[in-house]
């Protein structure tokens, strides 16, 4: 095996054993006296109204995913912009296009309803 890949299982298995050697340490010194009161969800100093485990509607999942589909670009974007200067025209065509074909689904999700919350 080459000595090169040494410090990589080194490192490997210190970042495996760490936090379990932290979460067995910290439940052997760490005071335990679980009560009803300690065990309660905490809503800001207020009871529970309800079971957290309630139904949503369909409504919050579809907005969650449109802000991750269209959160993306930023990720699409940064390495157009670390090689703006070598692209050239072409690499501000390309974006102007990936740019457009954006804009087009954000219009037609806003003119579907998608991003009304109410």
């Amino acid at each position: 095996m080459p000595s090169g890949y040494l410090p990589i299982f080194f490192f490997l298995a210190l970042a495996i054993l760490f936090p379990i050697v932290a979460i067995l340490l910290a439940k052997l010194f760490r005071p335990s006296a679980p009560f009803l009161t300690k065990l309660e969800a905490y809503e800001c100093g207020i009871k529970a109204a309800s079971d957290s485990r309630g139904r949503y509607t369909v409504r919050f999942y579809i907005i969650a995913i449109l802000f991750v589909i269209f959160d993306v670009e930023t990720i699409f974007l940064f390495p157009w912009a670390v090689r703006y200067h070598s692209l050239g025209w072409f690499g501000v065509a390309e974006v102007a296009v990936f740019l457009a074909i954006l804009i087009v689904g954000y219009i037609w999700a806003y003119k579907k309803g998608a991003l009304e919350w109410v």
